[in-house]
């Protein structure tokens, strides 16, 4: 199998580094295809060791610097996971983040592992959307990916018939509630939703469930999507 450079459509990704390769191991060993290892890779140490973790997983491995050439662009890569794209749908009961339009991959990878960190595994992302397989969304990641759930819809609506019972807060600029103002976090499934990193929410999100605003200084005019996230996740966090 001749591995390229990540397109969309490709039916593999892979993962640029050790410690992404040992997520990529723990969570999702059945799906992944190779490992490659560079010719000047030297060992941490006995317990971190590529050669011996793929010998104790049952792992395929080779040793290959033509592959580094054509994928990575950084001169400390010295393993590479290629792995077979998964489906992996968010569970219907559990707290979701809804991330409309979301257009960076490195902000997209810094809220998976962000809301990793609070407990939150299920990603509802609307198109059109950065690609969550894009190996700059997994570096971003820092690996999470490999822990959490997602599934893409082509609208919000769309989203809402599969989960018609989730309690919907809409983050916005001009939200009618401050965030200080939710004391507990609801017993019930809910949903937040944030818009793209330029444009926010539109005004269509006023009609659902209630839209919430994070309060600041007005020497900024926003703040950053990931910020923002992180912000909303620690208070929504059990």
């Amino acid at each position: 199998m001749e591995i390229k450079r990540y397109k969309h459509d490709a039916k593999f990704s892979y993962t640029l580094g050790m410690a992404l390769t040992i997520e990529l191991i723990k969570c999702q060993k059945d799906r992944i295809q190779k490992i490659y290892i560079h010719p000047d890779y030297v060992a941490r140490d006995n317990t971190y060791n590529i050669f011996n973790i793929c010998q104790e997983e049952n792992l395929p491995y080779e040793i290959n610097q033509k592959v580094f050439n054509r994928l990575s662009t950084k001169g400390n890569t010295y393993v590479i996971g290629v792995f077979e794209k998964y489906d992996a749908e968010v569970e219907q009961e559990k707290p979701h983040i809804v991330l409309v339009n979301p257009s960076d991959s490195g902000n997209l990878g810094t809220i998976i592992r962000t809301g990793l960190g609070f407990g939150f595994k299920d990603y509802v992302i609307i198109r059109p959307a950065v690609d969550i397989y894009d190996p700059k969304t997994i570096r971003s990641s820092m690996g999470a990916i490999f822990h959490v759930q997602f599934s893409y819809f082509d609208t919000f609506e769309q989203y809402l018939k599969i989960c018609p019972a989730h309690k919907i807060y809409s983050f916005m600029l001009d939200g009618t509630i401050n965030l200080k103002e939710i004391k507990e976090r609801p017993d019930t499934p809910f949903s937040l939703v944030f818009g793209n990193e330029a444009a926010g929410l539109s005004d269509y999100f006023h009609n659902y469930g209630e839209s919430i605003y994070i309060a600041h200084s007005n020497e900024i005019d926003s703040l950053n999507l990931s910020v923002a996230f992180g912000i909303a996740a620690n208070v929504f966090s059990e």
